[in-house]
């Protein structure tokens, strides 16, 4: 049995979330952006947060206005969002009703929320895993309840979203690592307009039963009494077993798939008679009365609710738009690390190979900083990466800090937006760049959009390490350039060492950007065995190290009197392209300056622009494919921006366009660009 206290308090929230549908419903020209609301899933969101505590985290899905009600959040706060005001307290006006963050101490934590089809899995989980990680190994940083109790996480989303392959990537994370995780489904058998007999073989619970170590429960969500006591024993159980669990609970669909997906669009007269006969609210309502609730303090609870529900929409009617010079605002968080500082090249330094320079770095940050952790395919301490590029710390720091996962890029990459919330500070590597596709979805949905669409509130700090290039018959899966494909995504930092220096360099200004930085590697110049890289090996950077993002480097200088003259030509590259370049240059004694980009985004365009302007001769040299590359890109840029110094048009080369890396080592020579190939492109230009 209930008690009193806690059905009153239910019922005023469903009440709130009913008149806030209702008005919404009546008032659709003014509530213009698509959202949805919980009408039907009530009881079961309302039992679920009344029983969250501060310390513990959620994530809900977008039909969840329940539940952020029962969390403490106002209807004047969630119609804000509604209208996207400026002052909506998630996302100041940039997403969609419903989808919250928030990092309040009085509530229980939300992270960013995409449009939670099942992406949110990943991250959610991966808080799961920072929590258990703080737990077990830093418990000074865990935040825990006023009773000393344990933190949970709740994941919740509607049963159709478990058919994503990236659910199933979490909860074989959240199984393996026995994580303090709630995953709550909340079942109303549409999925749109695709009914469950049509899109499913099978609910989340049956399909929970293939989780071995995965609780499992199930309730009729329509039912507050039930849903509560489910709730209570799911709760309970993860903050006292650390260990998942799911609940699918069934709820009737009352209200639209979305404001514009209506349910007259698409389901029956018989549909919708046969989920209104489950009405939470009217269950409720009996139930009260059952209890001895009297119908007259019903009433005036249901009067009051609805004129503050209408007094806070008229409030947020009038509220301010964001004001147009806002829009730009919090794409990143500021960066820290705003000079090069300490020492390149210690006196009496020694030599290192390019991958013993981000090997080292990654050691030194470990030594540092106790919330460093790296994981990744084949990084931990069995092989240390297929490259090496890892060897030996997991040894001098620990399994817990350093290893491995299965085959699930998305997890790793998405995993970095829940580590990062709870203070962790991941670096994870997806082991070749034709395998980060998979990861897409997560670095482009949760991890580049985080800091914009919660308005600042949770940049994602974390470093992506991807080996990419070709070189040796690598082939057509190992030999891949991705950048062109991750410098459309907005949101994330792009770098590309080309020598030990840079690399260590950049990897310690990543690593305290509090920004994704995803780092591209070339597999070609980590040991320097290809001819004409040994200048990849450099004398090995001091510990304190550090090379801000977004600074060119000039490789190779011209003479002056070349430039004075008009026979000099600038070529502007990096990563391969830089030796390339250099070994080129070497037919050209005195005509040709290069600038190695070192970071892709942000880009020292002061440099590129200068060095062009001075030249007036470009050659924008790439690995990729050329067509809709970068450098084509950079060479509309360039072309824009020094059009009035240009003696000729400026030109891109890169490879061929084909959908391949050739495995034979003749076809991926024909494929790459060479040195013969880009001393003709030299000539071209200099006798222009």
């Amino acid at each position: 049995m209930l008690d009193n206290a806690i059905l009153a308090k239910a019922f005023r929230l469903m009440v709130t979330a009913r008149c806030m549908a209702d008005i919404y419903e009546a008032n659709r020209q003014v509530c213009k952006y698509v959202h949805s609301t919980s009408k039907g899933h009530e009881a079961l969101q309302i039992a679920t947060g009344l029983q969250l505590l501060s310390c513990d985290f959620v994530s809900p899905y977008y039909r969840d206005d329940s539940l952020l009600l029962s969390l403490g959040f106002t209807p004047y706060q969630l119609m804000l969002q509604l209208l996207a005001k400026a002052d909506d307290p998630f996302s100041g006006g940039r997403s969609y009703y419903a989808h919250a963050s928030s990092n309040a101490a009085d509530k229980p934590k939300i992270i960013h929320q995409s449009s939670a089809t099942g992406m949110q899995a990943i991250p959610t989980t991966g808080i799961a895993q920072g929590v258990k990680h703080l737990e077990q190994y830093l418990p000074h940083l865990l935040q825990k309840g006023s009773n000393n109790e344990n933190p949970v996480v709740v994941c919740s989303f509607g049963d159709y979203s478990i058919t994503e392959g990236e659910v199933s990537e979490a909860l074989q994370f959240a199984v393996l690592k026995h994580l303090p995780v709630i995953y709550l489904v909340q079942d109303n058998e549409w999925g749109i307009s695709t009914t469950a007999r049509e899109g499913r073989a099978m609910n989340a619970f049956d399909f929970a039963m293939g989780y071995k170590g995965l609780e499992r429960l199930k309730v009729d969500g329509s039912v507050f009494e039930y849903a509560y006591g489910a709730m209570n024993y799911a709760i309970d159980f993860v903050r006292r077993e650390r260990k998942p669990i799911l609940v699918h609970a069934k709820v009737p669909l009352l209200n639209h798939h979305t404001s514009g997906v209506r349910k007259e669009f698409y389901r029956s007269k018989e549909d919708l008679e046969r989920h209104q006969a489950h009405d939470p609210y009217l269950k409720l309502k009996n139930y009260l009365f059952e209890n001895d609730f009297v119908e007259s303090h019903i009433g005036q609870i249901e009067k009051e609710v609805f004129e503050e529900v209408q007094q806070a929409f008229e409030k947020a009617k009038q509220a301010e738009d964001p004001s147009p010079a806002s829009v730009s605002l919090n794409v990143f968080a500021e960066t820290p690390v705003k000079e090069e500082r300490g020492t390149r090249e210690p006196a009496n330094g020694e030599k290192i190979l390019m991958v013993d320079a981000g090997l080292h770095a990654i050691e030194e940050l470990m030594q540092d900083d106790e919330r460093c952790l790296l994981y990744g395919q084949d990084v931990g301490k069995r092989l240390g990466g297929v490259f090496r590029e890892t060897a030996t710390l997991a040894d001098k720091f620990g399994m817990h800090r350093v290893f491995n996962t299965a085959i699930q890029e998305a997890y790793i990459i998405g995993s970095t937006a829940g580590m990062s919330a709870v203070g962790l500070k991941p670096v994870v590597e997806v082991q070749f760049g034709d395998y980060i596709y998979p990861g897409l979805n997560q670095l482009v949905c949760e991890i580049a959009k985080s800091n914009y669409l919660t308005n600042g509130k949770y940049p994602v700090s974390m470093v992506l390490r991807v080996p990419v290039g070709a070189y040796g018959g690598g082939g057509p899966y190992h030999s891949g350039c991705v950048e062109s494909t991750l410098l459309s995504i907005k949101g994330i930092k792009v770098c590309y060492p080309s020598n030990a220096a840079d690399m260590k360099g950049l990897m310690k200004a990543a690593y305290y950007d509090p920004n994704p930085v995803v780092i591209l590697e070339h597999k070609g110049l980590y040991w320097s065995k290809v001819p004409g890289t040994e200048d990849a090996k450099t004398i090995e950077p001091a510990k304190d190290y550090i090379l801000p993002l977004g600074k060119g480097n000039i490789i190779l200088q011209a003479d002056e009197a070349m430039v004075s003259n008009g026979e000099s030509v600038c070529i502007i590259t990096y990563g391969m392209g830089v030796y390339w370049a250099k070994t080129a240059a070497l037919y050209f004694k005195g005509n040709v300056e290069i600038i190695d980009l070192r970071t892709l985004y942000p880009m020292d365009e002061a440099l590129v622009f200068s060095t062009v302007k001075k030249h007036g001769k470009c050659l924008v040299l790439t690995e990729e494919q050329q067509t809709n590359s970068f450098a084509e890109a950079l060479a509309h840029r360039i072309s824009y921006n020094c059009f009035t110094w240009l003696d000729a048009p400026v030109e891109v080369f890169g490879a061929l366009d084909l959908p391949a890396v050739p495995i034979n080592i003749v076809l991926e020579n024909a494929m790459l660009p060479t040195v013969e190939k880009i001393k003709e492109r030299i000539e071209m230009l200099l006798n222009k």
